[in-house]
């Protein structure tokens, strides 16, 4: 992720905090469907004739949430000198105790990936998106603006703090840098190759390279795996291609924001064989939606997390809320496809998880 593109991030994480963002409703009072888990490849299920003509909201559900680790109890070698990517700049970094780990970001894929590398049970707290089994018990160190609580986190004594810019205040990482906690930001960019990435830079801090490189390489196969079979079922022909959008979503705060280039969102929707619109109309980052951009944009499908649409009254309070976007194509065919806060812009070891559930929802009938 950009140090750019952390900021944007920080943006939309303070105007949550100054609104008091919590999402609230049922996303499925509006008449989305959860499909139940169907394993069968993509090919093989019944398919939409034309995927722009489907009409109803959709929730997208993965197989299976669980982070299943490349390998249990790895040795590590520390301490271990690693690069962090402080906001100010880069430094070098000794981990010496990973006894007591946490694992910080906006989208919860530091802790996934802390998980996949089988060092799971070194976690003694998470972040309010890191939902997955096994993390149930934890305690939540952040709140729902995604800020850090320094009290909580200094109540769990942890010895090694893992963060990618995405949350915060600052100055509590600093101030816990400053009681003796080592504290590495991480590089994080949001695409599948970004994970992949991601896995090796994480396992470097942990001390296990050897465990890095092999959930590296599962994530990237796995990716490319249902990347070919969504390529055996989308359109081709760009004409023909589901146009898309990715609307961040805190309706009862105000909070509408749309999702362009180098925000994840991007190298989600041309993952799943789509026409990335936000990414046509050059829109970058994160940005304030507005009915003109959303007018000009004219989607086939919105994504959306589902706290969001919850939070936005689900389909119909947001069409009520935003009639520019009842205008669109989207909008008259409620086509909404929504997906869990803490999976559809995770990134980590789900990845491929991930990318098959919203295609199920994109393409197949349910």
């Amino acid at each position: 992720m950009t140090r750019a593109l952390r900021a944007a991030v920080a943006v939309v994480a303070a105007a949550c905090l100054l609104a008091g963002c919590a999402a609230s409703g049922d996303p499925h009072a509006n008449g989305a469907t959860t499909p139940a888990a169907d394993t069968r490849p993509l090919a093989e299920l019944e398919l939409y004739p034309d995927p722009r003509a489907a009409d109803g909201p959709r929730t997208a559900v993965i197989a299976s949430d669980a982070v299943e680790p490349v390998v249990e109890n790895p040795a590590q070698t520390l301490p271990a000198t690693v690069v962090s990517h402080d906001p100010d700049g880069d430094r070098d970094v000794v981990v010496d105790d990973t006894s007591r780990v946490l694992a910080l970001d906006l989208a919860g894929s530091l802790a996934a990936t802390v998980w996949g590398l089988g060092l799971g049970d070194t976690l003694v707290g998470r972040d309010m998106s890191t939902t997955f089994p096994g993390t149930e018990k934890l305690p939540v160190v952040t709140s729902g603006a995604h800020a850090i609580n320094a009290e909580s986190v200094l109540a769990l004594r942890p010895t090694l703090v893992l963060t990618d810019g995405t949350i915060g205040p600052r100055d509590v990482l600093e101030q816990l840098r400053d009681s003796g906690v080592t504290v590495v930001f991480l590089a994080n960019e949001s695409s599948f190759e970004g994970a992949a990435q991601l896995a090796r830079d994480t396992a470097a801090a942990l001390g296990v390279p050897e465990a890095g490189a092999t959930l590296a390489e599962r994530i990237a196969s796995d990716v490319d795996e249902v990347r070919a079979q969504i390529g055996e079922i989308a359109p081709s022909d760009p004409a023909k291609q589901l146009r898309i959008v990715f609307l961040y979503l805190r309706g009862g705060s105000g909070i509408y924001y749309l999702f362009g280039e180098e925000s994840g969102a991007d190298h989600l929707i041309e993952s799943l064989g789509a026409r990335d619109v936000a990414a046509e109309l050059g829109w970058e980052g994160m940005k304030p939606m507005t009915d003109e951009a959303m007018v000009e944009a004219n989607p086939d499908v919105v994504l959306v997390m589902t706290d969001g649409l919850a939070s936005a009254g689900g389909v119909d309070g947001l069409l009520s809320a935003k009639p520019a976007l009842a205008l669109t194509t989207a909008g008259q065919h409620r086509r909404f496809v929504d997906m869990a806060d803490g999976e559809i812009l995770s990134f980590g070891p789900r990845s491929a998880l991930v990318l098959d559930a919203l295609a199920r929802a994109l393409y197949a009938k349910p």
